[in-house]
């Protein structure tokens, strides 16, 4: 298999050193805090105007990082890629079926059991997004191979 050019490994480091400790630091609060939730999730979908705003932003960060990151060789620019696509896909949930994300979080959070797949959900996400970070800072691109003939 090829390995992607300096450039895109490069950039595949440049949204992990933002994407890594946003996600880490993020996911691990809302493991911590999920438990306290509902009042937010209550005040957040009491306004459609915040619930729309709200997707708009998690839409357009989404997009952001799939047009600004297009490479999809190796791990972390897999990672990188799919986070993309998910932030876009929830932001678009969002605000297509507010009423389905909010039965499902409140679903979640009603059942102790689905609450703490949650936050293992939300631990395995922090654990990628310490991964991101350091490949992001404390790594060296590879140098490219050449294609064979």
């Amino acid at each position: 298999m090829q390995t992607a050019s300096i450039e895109a490994q490069l950039r595949t480091r440049a949204f992990a050193r933002v994407l890594g400790p946003y996600i880490a630091t993020f996911t691990t609060i809302y493991a911590i805090r999920l438990g306290e939730g509902m009042e937010v999730i209550d005040e957040l979908f009491s306004s459609p105007a915040l619930v729309m705003m709200l997707g708009t932003f998690m839409f357009l960060g989404g997009l952001i990082i799939i047009a600004g990151h297009r490479s999809w060789r190796g791990p972390l620019a897999i990672a990188i890629s799919l986070f993309g696509w998910f932030v876009a896909l929830r932001g678009v949930a969002l605000i297509a079926t507010p009423d389905a994300m909010q039965s499902g979080v409140d679903a979640t959070l009603d059942s102790s059991g689905a609450t703490l797949a949650a936050r293992l959900f939300f631990a395995a996400l922090a654990i990628m997004g310490l991964l991101l970070a350091y490949a992001g800072w404390f790594t060296k691109p590879k140098a490219p191979q050449p294609a064979e003939a």
